[in-house]
């Protein structure tokens, strides 16, 4: 399963896109002010003044059940617009987390009879084996109407299968990007962030050797390490592998594997520069990675992942976003940063107005400023207002995400079939653990993780 967006994308636009992110962080970064998140006007956000161009049908006495994987921070700050939801139709909303195993969860449920009337889908691959399957609902006129207006042409196609459109993009992440503790950074003597790989491995070590556990690693979540992988091939191998081992028309023991899985093996294989070691990260869950970096008697000076970072930042540790804790690129390990972007999108497993009215709402510019008013989001909705983001950094990073229009790469794991890119335990998330656990077997990692992709590709 791959992307159908992504052969439209070149190397050049990709290139752009890091270009864009390097110099947007770059400025939010130059006298940043910390964090803006008294001016957002409350829950609503900036959304206030949008409400009477969308219309919504009165829901009373309808329950809905809305299915997505999200726990505590990113959990609250989405029942924000829901409650926003209700306020205007009348309908009752109910929230159910899925586990990390969304497509199982879901599919369970679909089978019993009893599937949500929305769920947001973290994978790609997952939406076109659930419209294959033909458990999908297409989106209706008004939420086309909302996808066309707010959302780019790479969006779209996201939300695509066979020329149909199903699914609504409301939430986007940028996945390249370092957080860094600056009292540790400051403590070392380090005034520059790395922007090559190499550099990225010697400022560890620096770190390191001044006291601070440089990196810290939820490897208790497998798809963190996917993320690791994927932003050191694409920048390594560049777009066109990264394409065609999207689609697994290049296998996992392809020579491009073996350089990417060493060049991870310079961090991974050096346990002094991993928080608590390559055991403890083993036993570390992606929020848990956040809070050691930025709080305890000795924090990590560095963590990876996406925007969302910054929502586990603000509900879990007292550091301020753009003073205690800041961002830079993914290094480079080839030319050019990575960009790797991840979203959620919002499909309807039933029929019905209420479905259908849930998914205009959570396509229009009124819910993306709701959303984005409460942090650690991204929205992929180039219609909105950035003013609404809580911070100056979050600004950035959105505006650079939104400047590129459509030339960025989506998350490889979340393009692949569930079995092997998206469920706890089994496929890459499983075959990247065992790697962070063992780094100096990468033929052996290769081996797995292609006896994997060639079974999972095949059951589609």
């Amino acid at each position: 399963m791959h992307c159908t967006s992504s052969k439209h994308r070149t190397p050049r636009a990709a290139k752009t896109a890091a270009a864009l992110l390097a110099g947007a962080l770059a400025l939010a970064l130059t006298g940043c002010g910390g964090d803006d998140e008294k001016d957002d006007g409350g829950p609503s956000g900036g959304a206030t003044g949008g409400g009477s161009s969308l219309q919504l049908p009165k829901l009373d006495g309808q329950t809905l059940e809305v299915a997505a994987v999200w726990t505590g921070a990113e959990q609250e700050n989405f029942m924000k617009v829901l409650d926003e939801f209700k306020k205007r139709t009348g309908a009752k909303v109910d929230f159910v987390p899925t586990g990390n195993n969304t497509s199982t969860f879901l599919g369970t449920k679909i089978q019993g009879g009893q599937p949500p009337d929305v769920a947001f889908l973290p994978q790609v691959g997952v939406l076109h084996q659930f419209a294959q399957k033909g458990w999908l609902k297409p989106l209706g006129a008004e939420a086309q109407a909302q996808s066309n207006k707010n959302l780019s042409k790479g969006w779209r196609d996201l939300g695509a299968y066979q020329g149909k459109q199903y699914g609504i993009y409301a939430k986007a992440a940028n996945k390249s990007l370092i957080w860094y503790n600056t009292a540790s950074f400051e403590a070392a003597g380090i005034t520059d962030p790395p922007k090559t790989w190499k550099d990225f491995v010697s400022t560890a070590q620096t770190l390191s050797d001044a006291g601070s556990p440089a990196v810290s690693i939820g490897g208790a979540d497998g798809w963190t390490l996917t993320d690791w992988f994927e932003n050191v091939y694409l920048s390594q191998a560049g777009p066109e592998k990264y394409d065609q081992l999207a689609k697994h028309e290049i296998k996992w023991t392809d020579p491009s594997v073996k350089q990417a899985l060493t060049t991870l093996a310079e961090l991974w294989g050096k346990d002094e520069l991993i928080a608590r070691g390559r055991k403890g990260a083993l036993g570390t869950e992606f929020p848990k990675s956040v809070v050691q970096t930025f709080s305890g008697d000795t924090p990590a000076a560095m963590v990876f992942e996406g925007d969302f970072v910054a929502a586990n930042i603000n509900a879990d540790t007292k550091a301020k976003i753009g003073t205690d804790a800041k961002v830079f690129p993914f290094p480079a390990v080839g030319a050019e940063s990575p960009v790797v972007s991840g979203g959620d999108v919002a499909v309807a497993l039933k029929d019905g107005k209420g479905a259908q009215a849930l998914l205009t709402f959570l396509g229009s510019t009124d819910a993306a400023e709701i959303w984005a008013a409460q942090g650690g989001i991204l929205s992929p909705n180039k219609e909105m207002d950035p003013s609404t983001y809580k911070d100056d950094v979050t600004r950035s990073i959105a505006k650079a995400l939104i400047d590129a229009g459509d030339n960025f790469r989506f998350d490889m794991s979340d393009q692949a079939p569930a079995a092997f890119g998206g469920t706890q335990g089994i496929g890459e998330w499983k075959d990247l653990q065992d790697f962070l656990r063992n780094p100096s077997d990468v033929a052996g990692a290769q081996r797995k993780l292609e006896a994997d992709a060639a079974k999972a590709y095949q059951n589609g």
